[in-house]
């Protein structure tokens, strides 16, 4: 009875191999001399550029079960493109736009390829991929009219949106729906109506954010939660010292994020719980509202006396600017700007908040144990790599770059990467995970349309 007591569970014994396996690799770099250190910290930049751009040309066979996940599959691969300082040739910008105007249903939103239904996550995905392939035959290829038609027929009583015809509702689709509606500057009250209703339902009492109200908190699902929240203008409803608190908790001893309690580490987390103190820094004054002891009960602070508090007006400080709204608004003023320019003056404030996590050490996570020398990134030690983990390995050694900058668009000192200065990557709008500069391209193209 008591060896049965102490054997180890499937879960225990998973997590001990990856361990053993992470550290084996940081006990190599660490005896390395420092010139060896420097090469197996480096940026494998040609090699992932080289593996990024076979795959939009031609996959192989084992890429049909992603059949319906097309422009997604486009998204990681331009999106990697473009983080690494690059850009396809005219050859394939012009077949990707193609072929996503092929994915286009005429009655708004994009299917996981031809013929298929629209989703709104592939949505998400073809939305993403054009604004950073940029340019007007992009650009100009979006009905943002039949977009704005599909996405009001997803809108559900409850806030929330369906990702597709009969689908699922969930946090992620109301992201996806929040973040193309806002870049495309088609955001107004009746697409937000509600929505911070739903959202604020999934928070558990860990502090992070579920798919749907009773699940459990997750990485994804939190990122998504939180950033919908900021674009609606929103994310003082949160407990967000709470949220903080969970997330925070998620990086572990192999020095990468784990998606949910108890799960093992995986390399694509580095973005979607490191984006999330992105957004954080940002939101400094809320969080001192909300962590300054309130008047209610003798000072005590509760996550009641929070969400009371933070509901207490209807005008809010989000990155030091006024926004006010009003439930009898058809859009809320941002800055003089309208609810889709919250986006814009969001990425435009100054981050006070210094990072809540170690960026080091996920830069470290990332370099050494997801990077695979032949080019592409990989979940964890062991796997093999894909487009989706390279995408988004990519964007967490991003966020980590400039984690310690003030302002987005600033180049960070030495001192904030892990590796030679070469290994920069361009910076990211942390609320769409769009390349910089490609946002504020969009952004200025859809003001002017």
């Amino acid at each position: 009875m008591e060896t049965e007591r102490l054997r180890p569970t499937v879960t225990q014994r998973e997590q001990w191999e990856v361990e053993a396996k992470v550290s084996d690799i940081y006990q190599l770099f660490s005896s390395v001399p420092h010139h060896a250190q420097t090469i197996m910290s480096e940026l494998r930049r040609d090699k992932h550029l080289d593996f990024v751009t076979k795959g939009l040309g031609r996959l192989g066979p084992s890429y049909c079960v992603l059949d319906a996940n097309r422009p997604w599959l486009c998204y990681w691969i331009l999106h990697s493109i473009a983080l690494l300082g690059d850009s396809v040739d005219s050859e394939l910008e012009n077949n990707s736009i193609d072929f996503l105007n092929r994915c286009q249903d005429p009655c708004g939103g994009y299917a996981g390829g031809p013929g298929q239904i629209p989703h709104l996550a592939t949505t998400y995905g073809a939305v993403n991929s054009l604004l950073t392939l940029g340019g007007q035959r992009a650009l100009s290829s979006i009905n943002r009219d039949n977009m704005r038609t599909f996405m009001l027929r997803m809108k559900q009583p409850s806030g929330a949106f369906r990702m597709h015809d009969a689908g699922e509702i969930d946090v992620r689709a109301c992201y996806t729906a929040i973040s193309v509606a806002s870049v495309l500057k088609i955001l107004d009250y009746e697409l937000v109506q509600n929505v911070g209703d739903y959202i604020l339902s999934c928070q558990t009492y860990e502090g992070g954010i579920a798919g749907e109200p009773g699940s459990e908190a997750h990485g994804g699902y939190t990122f998504c939660g939180l950033a919908a929240m900021i674009l609606i203008n929103e994310s003082d409803r949160l407990d967000l010292p709470s949220l903080i608190n969970w997330v925070a908790f998620r990086q572990g001893v192999e020095c990468g994020f784990q998606g949910r309690a108890n799960k093992l580490v995986d390399g694509c987390y580095s973005f979607w719980q490191g984006g999330v103190f992105a957004l954080i820094r940002r939101l400094h004054s809320l969080i001192d509202q909300q962590l300054r002891p309130s008047e209610v009960g003798e000072g005590n602070l509760t996550s009641g006396n929070i969400k009371t508090a933070a509901s207490s007006t209807l005008s809010k400080q989000v990155c030091g600017l006024e926004l006010t709204s009003s439930d009898d608004d058809e859009t809320s003023h941002f800055g003089g700007g309208e609810l889709s320019d919250i986006g814009y003056y969001f990425v435009k404030g100054r981050a006070e908040l210094e990072p809540l996590f170690h960026s080091i050490a996920l830069q470290q996570y990332i370099l050494l144990c997801s990077q695979v020398q032949e080019g592409g990134f990989r979940d964890k030690p062991g796997k093999h790599r894909d487009y989706y983990h390279t995408c988004y390995c990519l964007c967490g050694l991003s966020v980590c770059q400039y984690s310690w900058s003030k302002l987005a668009d600033s180049s960070p000192l030495p001192r904030s990467l892990f590796g030679p200065y070469s290994n920069l990557l361009e910076p990211i709008h942390p609320l769409y995970n769009i390349v910089l500069d490609k946002y504020e391209e969009a952004h200025d193209f859809f003001s002017r349309s």
